[in-house]
């Protein structure tokens, strides 16, 4: 008889497992609280204008590849992808910023602009990042995390003490410039944690960003999860929206199915992508494998506050990914990670994919899509989200030259009660937990539930970690481990 999965949730994670294990024969039935699939990746459109609500940047084409020839796929069979020329660009001052092109030798000239001799630190940095990537990307994370000898290998050997320093050490030793030592910790704010918290090895994100490229696909990211919907759909999964998770069904210290909208939906393996905490308190007390102690105190990556905006003008002085770094680093940090409350000046980012996409705004007009990173677990409400976009739009309009005020046509909030109500994430955070030296690969919740048989997890607060390439990764892993047990009995 075909064995039976219910997965809980339909982000990357959940839509790529459901993938695997339909591949392989089984009966996958996928369920979303929300009327749109995607978890964190959905779609907003509003007069004309389609923003992709959640991840905005598409970095390791290879993980993406890897996915789909695992169905002999390509992505190419889905979206179309385009390599951003220039990637992004960073702001310091009034129109006092450093371009961040498609290739290491651009770059390397942009560094040596900024500071003479930096290009060759460079490549030397870069072609470290290179050797950990290769060691990271094409092994390490495609382990899922039982066990702390997964780590050692004849490679991570070799890099034992890039574990134990850290990012904004060895960047800070190699660059005196400031400005551009910052370029070179920015990309591991994807793994959530502080550059001076993450260890050294995962300068394979900064191979990620100058070795790889940064990519755009044809009508926004949300094209992947179409593209992974429709491949899902092929291998004959069913997925149903507006599917409230009310309980886990446990039968003799099973899981044995999901109760969605009052409804008992029975199944022989449980499969989560949603929030690891909140998956949790669907079940009862006695099966739950983390206290609420335990998740305070783990260092979550942070939230965000995120303003989607119609412009009436096409906007200028901006690229398609743009970072104001013109305030504090340190100060915003802090306010994030240290002493969580609202930072005073904030970093913050915007991306405009109509610059690059004609289908992401009407003719002569802009979309803009502004993020402010925030600790999870502040205050949030309508009045401080004002406050907060009035003071980066000033700077918005002081940096780049040009009144955008009166040209905004509308603009919509996101932000940590968003991310609560429609996702049940742990304080709102929008990207999982950190991947810090004591919360990466067996240090993380795992995959397996350790205290009910047939209950697995998938998704950024597990294994590899936050991201949209990991939650690809965890998909296959929770998938696998799935498989094994199953075929084993």
């Amino acid at each position: 008889m075909t064995k039976t999965i219910s997965i809980i949730g339909s982000g990357f994670s959940s839509l790529a497992s459901a993938c695997y294990l339909a591949k392989q024969g089984y009966e996958v039935t996928l369920f979303e609280k929300n009327d749109t699939i995607g978890g964190r990746a959905r779609q907003l459109k509003k007069d004309g204008f389609t923003f992709d609500i959640g991840p905005t940047w598409y970095w390791m084409p290879d993980v993406f590849e890897r996915f789909f020839a695992d169905f002999n796929k390509k992505p190419s069979d889905y979206y179309t992808l385009e390599k951003l020329n220039p990637a992004y660009s960073v702001y310091f001052g009034k129109n006092d910023y450093i371009t961040i092109e498609d290739s290491l030798e651009k770059i390397c000239n942009a560094f040596e602009l900024e500071e003479k001799g930096s290009s060759k630190i460079l490549k030397t940095f870069i072609a470290k990042a290179q050797s950990n990537y290769d060691i990271a990307i094409k092994k390490l994370v495609y382990k899922p995390g039982v066990s702390p000898l997964e780590l050692v290998t004849s490679e991570t050997a070799l890099k034992i003490g890039q574990f134990f320093s850290s990012i904004k050490k060895d960047v800070r030793k190699a660059f005196k410039n400031k400005r551009l030592a910052q370029i070179l910790e920015f990309p591991v704010l994807f793994l959530g944690a502080k550059p001076s918290d993450t260890p050294s090895f995962y300068s394979f994100m900064n191979y990620a960003d100058f070795g790889l490229g940064t990519f755009h696909p044809k009508k926004g990211m949300y094209q992947v999860i179409l593209a992974i919907e429709a491949l899902a759909k092929e291998l004959g999964v069913k997925i149903h929206t507006n599917s409230t998770i009310e309980r886990i069904h446990i039968e003799n210290n099973k899981a044995a199915g999901i109760v969605v909208n009052n409804t008992t939906h029975k199944s022989d393996i449980v499969l989560s992508g949603a929030d690891y905490h909140h998956t949790e308190t669907l079940l009862p007390q006695k099966y739950q494998q983390y206290s609420e102690n335990y998740w305070s105190k783990k260092t979550f990556a942070p939230s965000s506050l995120l303003f989607y905006v119609g412009f009436n003008k096409k906007l200028i002085n901006v690229n398609h990914h743009t970072l104001f770094f013109d305030v504090d680093f340190d100060s915003h940090s802090t306010a994030i990670y240290d002493t969580p409350k609202w930072p005073e000046n904030p970093l913050f980012y915007a991306s405009f994919p109509s610059l690059t996409d004609q289908s992401s705004a009407p003719i002569n007009k802009e979309a803009g899509i502004f993020l402010i990173p925030l600790a999870p677990g502040i205050k949030d409400n309508e009045q401080l989200r004002e406050t907060y976009f009035n003071k980066i739009i000033d700077r918005f309009e002081t940096l780049t030259s040009q009144r955008v005020k009166d040209d905004i046509l509308f603009k919509e909030s996101y932000g940590i009660t968003n991310f609560i109500n429609d996702y049940n994430s742990y304080k709102g955070n929008a990207y999982g937990m950190a991947n810090t030296l004591l919360q990466t690969a067996f240090l993380r919740p795992k995959l397996k539930s350790k205290k009910v048989k047939n209950m697995y997890f998938t998704g950024q607060l597990t294994v590899p970690g936050p991201g949209v390439p990991p939650s690809l990764i965890s998909g296959k892993l929770a998938a696998q481990l799935i498989i094994n047990q199953l075929e084993s009995n």
